[in-house]
């Protein structure tokens, strides 16, 4: 079975793509409007894909009516937001903040979500993020005025203390549980994992003697 993706609407090729490219890792995007409230949204066309500078990237469209999501509207105006990631304590409150909002009601406020202060921008973190990312804008491409993607310099790191082992530089895979984005309203727990021994490519033939 194959499809031409010119001969398909865009949803059709909207529903391809999320429909296999899974899970997707999810953005839990804040930032600050003109009035000081806190926007959260999430995003799962997200990922990293630079570490000199470290850069992350992610995708925000209009709203079904036309509007631009408070997300790209508070990020065009300040250049700065940080990129906050969701584990299963949290999951359920990241989903809710998917939901339209107004943009003088804020998602963390209305959901209890607790915030603080970051160091180098002006948007908080969410406090209760297994990681954040405070970000400035690296660049944005502009994809036929319906998507932003936006593309973001790393500044600075938050860790949850029990999630990291500063002197190795790894992550407690063990009491690490983050949430990936399957489609629709379905998401996924990342708990069943599989370990390969190290890839050592093609056997080298031994040396004469």
């Amino acid at each position: 079975m194959q499809y031409a993706a010119s001969e398909l609407s865009p949803h059709e090729r909207y529903k391809l793509l999320i429909s296999f490219v899974l899970p997707r890792p999810i953005a839990w995007v804040t930032t600050i409007g003109p009035t000081g409230t806190v926007n959260a949204a999430p995003f799962s066309y997200f990922n990293v894909f630079a570490e000199d500078p470290p850069l992350v990237m992610f995708a925000v469209n209009k709203r079904p009516d036309g509007r631009l999501k408070d997300t790209w509207t508070n990020i065009k105006r300040t250049g700065e937001f940080v990129v906050n990631l969701a584990d299963e304590p949290l999951a359920r409150a990241m989903h809710e903040s998917s939901g339209d909002f107004p943009p003088e009601i804020g998602e963390p406020d209305y959901l209890g979500l607790k915030l603080v202060p970051s160091v180098d921008v002006k948007p908080p973190r969410l406090a209760d993020a297994p990681w954040s990312l405070e970000c400035k804008i690296w660049q944005v491409l502009n994809v036929k005025d319906e998507r932003q993607l936006i593309i973001g310099e790393g500044l600075r790191f938050h860790l949850r203390d029990e999630l990291w082992d500063p002197k190795a530089m790894r992550v407690h895979m063990e009491k690490y549980h983050p949430i990936g984005r399957m489609f629709a309203d379905r998401y996924c727990r990342t708990d069943d994992r599989v370990v390969f021994p190290a890839a050592e490519g093609p056997k080298k033939a031994a040396a004469a003697d």
